[in-house]
């Protein structure tokens, strides 16, 4: 454990309370991806087979965290809150994302085993899970600014952990290539989100898209 794993950490929770406190109070799940959401359940259900392998309170904690928040954010968009889903702006064909990172599983595990086979799947789900909703989002040409800032905290989660891979290259000299390459991708996929972020949100004004 370092500090940016930490930080990285808490940016990952602090997404997911911001989200299910957005989706609570407003009672509605209007501006979200079902998709992006069904995906990142997917992520976390797959990554962490090994739950109940005891390595300490704060690992099992935040295995059980990410996959009860993200299993009750599908449940609140897809049952609770469902008359409130926009599907007709939630349409990206996500078999587009979920073909490929299979298959990225399958040719480049560090070992071929079922667990390790599904983590490898795990990252790179990850790293385009967000795209759904990133679609989303550029469809309906805004978003309202707690999802813009739930956005920002994952979006920082995946830019911090990039710095966890380098202080661990540095003082561990450990390198993790498909961590490393996936998060690059998904941290790129928010570059233009992060700018807007800050030129509009952070100066109180509507993540308005240009036309």
């Amino acid at each position: 454990m370092n500090i940016f794993r930490l930080a990285a950490d808490i940016s990952h929770a602090v997404a997911i309370v911001l989200l299910l406190y957005k989706i609570w109070t407003s009672r509605s799940c209007a501006g979200l991806s079902l998709k992006s959401q069904s995906l990142y359940v997917a992520v976390f259900v797959s990554r962490y087979l090994d739950i109940f392998r005891f390595v300490s309170f704060y690992n099992t904690f935040m295995k059980l965290f990410f996959i009860i928040g993200s299993s009750a954010t599908v449940y609140l968009m897809a049952f609770k809150f469902k008359h409130t889903y926009q599907k007709e702006n939630d349409s990206f064909p996500v078999l587009y994302l979920i073909l490929p990172c299979i298959a990225m599983a399958f040719v480049l595990p560090y070992e071929y085993n079922p667990v390790e086979i599904l983590w490898t799947f795990s990252i790179w789900q990850e790293s385009v899970a967000i795209f759904p909703q990133l679609f989303m989002v550029q469809k309906t040409g805004e978003a309202e600014s707690i999802t813009s800032h739930y956005l920002f905290a994952l979006g920082s989660y995946r830019g911090l952990y990039i710095l966890n891979w380098i202080y661990r290259y540095v003082v561990e000299d450990h390198v993790d290539w498909i961590s490393i390459v996936a998060g690059v991708i998904q941290t790129v996929l928010y570059c233009d989100f992060f700018y807007l972020y800050i030129t509009r949100v952070i100066k109180g004004r509507k993540l308005d898209l240009p036309a």
